[in-house]
């Protein structure tokens, strides 16, 4: 597995559309200072689902987006795709190569695609879990991170060993579990408690049910009393009818 190609549009420096084919082997991007290097690898990282804006040298995420120059027009989206050899089936996808793309507008809708297919950020970050390849991967090293891995806490430096021991799938499945294990004793707290006001209820809804089997019963007597009445009425009325002809 190894990346193939980047194609970068709208993406912080790069106004126009520019496509880097890499092969399967080092590949060394220089250039003089402000030239977009580093753009480089953040655009791997920002496909890649990267959300803060501070490890991509930015504000907002608005601010990935061209905002142009005194001779070019700001952009009004910024476009990434990169291309992965897969031949060794190192990403759990049917694919000889998968193509990973993103897109964010000023507006601020956005969307993820694999091989040109819409997606969710989940599916994406679970495609690359244990390769090193995700953005909390070990395989992006951006500026400054090195101090930053060095100087920070042991649960940031445990997770970097996690995803190379390749144990950050069956993490993320556990908390996943754990978390959907809490909703459901929620909704069995919240079950009982419905419960509870039900079985409260049964005892005057079988009074209810009692006197309604009463009334149900009183007017089907009443009903046939009545039309007992109605016949013994008809029959008294047809006497006096044959008395007074």
């Amino acid at each position: 597995m190894y990346l193939k190609s980047i194609e970068i549009h709208g993406f912080k420096s790069f106004a126009d559309r520019i496509k880097l084919d890499f092969k399967n082997g080092i590949t060394g991007i220089v250039g003089p200072n402000g030239s977009g290097k580093s753009n480089v690898a953040d655009a791997v990282r920002w496909v890649l689902g990267e959300q803060s804006a501070r490890q991509l040298r930015g504000a907002s995420m608005q601010d990935v987006i061209f905002s142009g120059t005194e001779i070019r027009k700001p952009m009004g989206y910024a476009y990434v795709s990169i291309c992965i050899d897969n031949e060794d089936r190192a990403l759990a996808a049917e694919y000889d190569e998968v193509t990973v793309t993103r897109r964010v507008y000023r507006s601020g809708e956005s969307d993820y695609l694999i091989n040109g297919n819409e997606c969710r950020l989940r599916d994406i970050n679970e495609l690359f879990y244990d390769t090193g390849i995700g953005k909390e991967g070990y395989s992006i090293i951006g500026q400054g991170q090195i101090d930053k891995i060095l100087s920070g806490r042991p649960e940031d430096r445990r997770e970097l060993f996690d995803e190379a021991a390749g144990i950050v799938k069956f993490k993320k499945r556990k908390d996943t579990a754990l978390k959907k294990l809490e909703s459901e004793k929620n909704n069995l707290i919240r079950l009982n408690d419905i419960l509870s006001e039900v079985e409260r209820q049964v005892g005057p809804l079988e009074k209810q049910s009692e006197a309604a089997k009463v009334y149900l019963k009183k007017k089907e007597e009443l009903k046939e009393l009545d039309a007992n009445v109605f016949i013994i009425e008809s029959e008294r009325y047809e006497k006096q009818i044959n008395e007074l002809n």
